[in-house]
């Protein structure tokens, strides 16, 4: 049975990162965009990071340019955007695609583990949010309009597990 860890993903740098390096820690997965009515959610998923960063958490950001071409940008556009704007210091991924036939592996697994609203596969915009435990599995999947702060008590417990 896959768990996040079987899967590798590209650092906005370039460097590939075998999430396995990840074991252990919580998991907040999220596709991202500069240019979206939810890109200030990077502040609270940066406040995430910097709050629970030292207990487990790890925040992934994968920018996506596949709603509304809100990330057109170079992966170096992305990163120089991200740290300039909102300080960013977790880890952005290279750009990817989420839904259809180049769907980054990550994010079939994830949607298969997590479906959305009446069980749908897709993602539906970007800030789509998903939580992984320290085992791994996906715990819940959380919709773009859900601000990073709602996300606490989850996490919490997460990390509590």
């Amino acid at each position: 049975m896959p768990s996040v860890y079987d899967f590798e993903a590209q650092q906005i740098n370039g460097q590939t990162v075998p999430l396995k390096q990840f074991e252990g820690e919580v998991l907040l997965i999220v596709n991202t965009a500069s240019a979206c009515g939810f890109t200030p959610q990077f502040a609270g998923l940066e406040t995430l990071h910097q709050s629970y960063g030292a207990r487990g958490l790890v925040v992934l950001g994968f920018p996506c340019n596949q709603f509304g071409h809100q990330d057109p940008g170079s992966d170096e556009q992305i990163a120089s955007f991200c740290q300039l704007n909102y300080g960013v210091s977790f880890p952005m991924m290279s750009k990817i695609e989420v839904n259809g036939a180049d769907a980054h592996p990550l994010y079939r697994w994830l949607t298969a583990e997590a479906p959305g609203l009446l069980g749908s596969k897709m993602i539906k915009w970007n800030f789509t949010k998903f939580l992984v435990g320290r085992d791994g599995r996906v715990i819940r999947r959380y919709a773009p309009q859900d601000a990073p702060a709602k996300l606490a008590g989850d996490i919490e417990q997460a990390l509590a597990a």
